[in-house]
């Protein structure tokens, strides 16, 4: 199984969102996060003051799932939430060594 995160621009969330139901995505976690890249903010003016944004609005998407959905999910992903423009964000993918529905008590691929 594996884990796969990724970083993206919270105006892209539906349509990462529907590109993944379409290729069986069953569960997704969703937070806000603020953060940066190689963007590194930007500057903006507020009441004739010029400031730094440091920290970006992002969301972040975190998905388990079989290991044989890895390059379908992540092409989904990177597809929906590709702008063309600096800061499109970033997706990783580590192992997961075990899940466990709670309710149920089932393990590994049966809990997802």
């Amino acid at each position: 199984m594996k884990k796969v995160e990724a970083i993206i621009k919270p105006f892209k969330l539906d349509d990462v969102k529907e590109a993944l139901g379409s290729v069986g995505v069953q569960g997704i976690t969703v937070s806000e996060v603020k953060g940066f890249g190689r963007q590194r903010g930007h500057t903006e003016l507020y009441r004739g003051a010029e400031y730094v944004v440091d920290f970006l609005p992002k969301v972040k998407l975190e998905i388990i799932i079989k290991d044989d959905q890895v390059e379908q999910v992540i092409e989904s992903i990177a597809t929906a939430a590709k702008t063309g423009r600096i800061g499109d964000g970033k997706i990783f993918v580590t192992t997961v060594d075990e899940v466990v529905r709670i309710r149920t008590g089932e393990t590994s691929e049966a809990a997802l």
